[in-house]
């Protein structure tokens, strides 16, 4: 047997560098991504390539391209780490249970009202988890949690992903915010038919609080929602409700820390069946740490009761 002619392998500093020049198809932007220096992970996708004898990417003096060898290895490149990453988290729920580094995506329609909820349990019951907070919107969650850089996401469902475990925590209604001298402002019993004369504020595109109120208005009979005016956070829709240029809806869970920012403001509650959402965590299918997750689900639904909410049931 020949030991001197065996192939050198890659290692996983230059598959990780290979991966995020892939995905931000720009050197710097991907450096700053993995916490690399600019020359050193030039360095290492070139050793990369002198490694696998394949040209991987197409240099010019304006931006990065992947060959087309480059594009098939980075499908496989993604595949090594996202195995690598399952292999670490398979140690380390071997090794116990809540200990080292859970990273969490929370989508920031929920972030401002439920961390609070969530870093307390943990603070109080998972002493040696170290949680890592990442705010997102749902498609980079997604993208985060299939490719290994979160573990465990906390948004609106149903998502409908392959691949992913849904454990739901609590439904929420909606709820109608104006300012004051709105016909429909603190009136209970409001018929979602209202909805298809009201001048609507929504989030921008990106948010699925977006595609929830939409949703809703459909639901109530108005397929046409113009949109002039749109904000990036809900502190700012609320802002400009309380200006007088709409009227929006809040998630109950959002109302007590978004309305007490202005006095201009009133909360208008729908008849039953409400409008809703439902809030839930949801991991890989088949995670190593599954059986951690849905632990903390459990924790979780008694820790949120206390907020305006209807929990779901542990066998839902």
């Amino acid at each position: 047997m020949t030991v001197g002619n065996k192939r050198r392998q890659p290692s996983l500093a230059q598959l990780r560098a290979f991966a995020a020049v892939a995905e931000h198809l720009h050197f710097r932007d991907a450096a700053g991504a993995i916490g690399m220096s600019q020359p050193a992970l030039s360095g290492a996708v070139s050793a990369l390539e002198e490694t696998l004898g394949v040209t991987l990417l197409e240099r010019t003096t304006r931006k990065v391209l992947l060959s087309p060898e480059g594009e098939r290895i980075a499908v496989r490149t993604k595949a090594v780490l996202g195995e690598v990453g399952a292999l670490m988290e398979e140690a380390e729920a071997v090794r116990a249970p809540f200990t080292g580094v859970l990273r969490l995506g929370v989508i920031p329609t929920v972030a401002p009202y439920l961390l609070p909820t969530v870093l307390r349990l943990v603070h109080d019951r998972y002493p040696h988890l170290d949680l890592q907070v990442h705010e997102e919107q749902t498609a980079n969650l997604l993208d985060g949690l299939a490719g290994g850089r979160l573990d465990l996401l906390l948004l609106a469902v149903p998502l409908g992903v392959p691949g992913v475990a849904e454990l739901p925590l609590f439904d929420e209604d909606f709820v109608l915010v104006t300012p004051l001298d709105h016909w429909l402002g603190g009136r209970e019993g409001i018929p979602r038919e209202a909805l298809r004369e009201l001048n609507l504020l929504l989030l921008d595109e990106g948010h699925c609080l977006r595609d929830q109120a939409l949703d809703i208005c459909r639901e109530a009979g108005r397929d046409d929602v113009p949109v002039t005016t749109t904000a990036a956070g809900l502190s700012t829709l609320v802002q400009l409700v309380a200006g007088g240029l709409g009227v929006t809806l809040l998630p109950r869970t959002a109302v007590k820390v978004e309305t007490s920012r202005s006095n201009q403001l009133l909360t208008g509650y729908f008849a039953d069946p409400a409008p809703t959402r439902r809030i839930a965590l949801a991991m890989r299918a088949g995670a190593a740490r599954g059986a951690e997750y849905e632990e903390l689900a459990a924790a979780l639904r008694q820790a949120l009761r206390p907020l305006p909410v209807r929990v779901v049931d542990q066998d839902a």
